[in-house]
């Protein structure tokens, strides 16, 4: 992933920042538009819309606790998208991408599609709506390597958008340096964790407590562990539940929640390496306001 500065521009077709928006970096030739739903049929309209494209249908889910996604690839942006609002329910949100030069390829958009749904998986931000990426597409050397590239615009598009389907949770120098780690010893839990601009991340390989009290259920906490469980981003196993994957939890306290199996203050409970909790870390006050 490039990481260098960028200018990107978003044009507002309409004047609203909530309608639709159009991002492009200067210096490449791919654009981002994002559609809301409601004004599918603008987009309709729009020359844009006959073009071959890679498209992401985004929505929230009913527990509130992770973004859902669907990676799609068509000749016909119009046509596909129009069919997706017949059928599909779950998105509020199109992210379009498109050339600017209108010569992406079906070739194209087949790698481009197959890429993103494998990276957006190996991401685990979103829960996904697709099955699987399938089998990866032949693609000739030369085209392959431009499809990395137009990738790597998307990326930058769509977390510039609000939208970072591609973005790990955690960064690996982050992960690998003790003094960024928070841990959760109680209630049978032996959890790993990092506190981050989005939220408490609790890491691949931490396990926690199984039973869960009263409590637990009645914050809705339940609700969550049940979805991670359902998507397998933990399993049960050994008398404890462990993480398969790293979680982003909305709040510190709601991280150790799930991994305590009760109700609990996150600023209180993750440590540092030499015993200082988050709290006293952060030089905060012992609450979050998700306990």
């Amino acid at each position: 992933m490039s990481t260098h500065p960028q200018t990107i521009q978003i044009f507002l077709p309409s004047g609203d920042p909530q309608g639709i928006r159009i991002a492009s970096i200067t210096t490449r030739t791919v654009q981002v538009i994002e559609v809301p739903r409601s004004l599918l049929p603008d987009f309709l309209k729009m020359s844009e819309a006959a073009q071959v494209g890679l498209y992401f249908l985004i929505g929230e889910n009913e527990s509130g606790d992770q973004p859902q996604v669907y990676i799609g690839q068509t000749g016909s942006l119009a046509e596909r998208l129009a069919t997706h609002n017949q059928k599909k329910e779950f998105w509020n949100r199109a992210l379009v991408a498109i050339s600017l030069t209108n010569n992406l390829t079906g070739t194209h958009a087949s790698f481009l599609e197959w890429l993103s749904i494998a990276q957006a998986g190996k991401a685990g931000r979103y829960a996904m709506e697709n099955s699987n990426a399938g089998s990866r597409p032949h693609t000739p050397a030369p085209l392959e390597a431009e499809c990395m590239e137009l990738h790597d615009t998307i990326r930058v598009l769509l977390a510039t958008l609000g939208y970072p389907v591609f973005e790990p949770l955690t960064r690996a120098r982050a992960q690998s340096d003790d003094a960024n780690l928070f841990y959760c010893r109680a209630s049978e839990a032996n959890a790993r964790g990092l506190f981050t601009e989005e939220g408490f991340v609790v890491l691949k390989g931490s396990s926690g407590r199984v039973e869960t009290v009263p409590s637990f259920q009645k914050h809705g906490y339940q609700r969550v562990r049940d979805r991670l469980l359902q998507q397998g981003a933990i399993v049960e196993r050994d008398g404890r539940i462990h993480f398969e994957r790293d979680h982003l939890f909305a709040s510190p306290s709601a991280a150790a929640a799930c991994v305590t199996g009760r109700t609990a203050n996150g600023l209180i409970e993750w440590k540092d390496t030499q015993g200082r909790t988050l709290s006293e870390v952060r030089g905060t006050p012992g609450q979050d306001g998700a306990g």
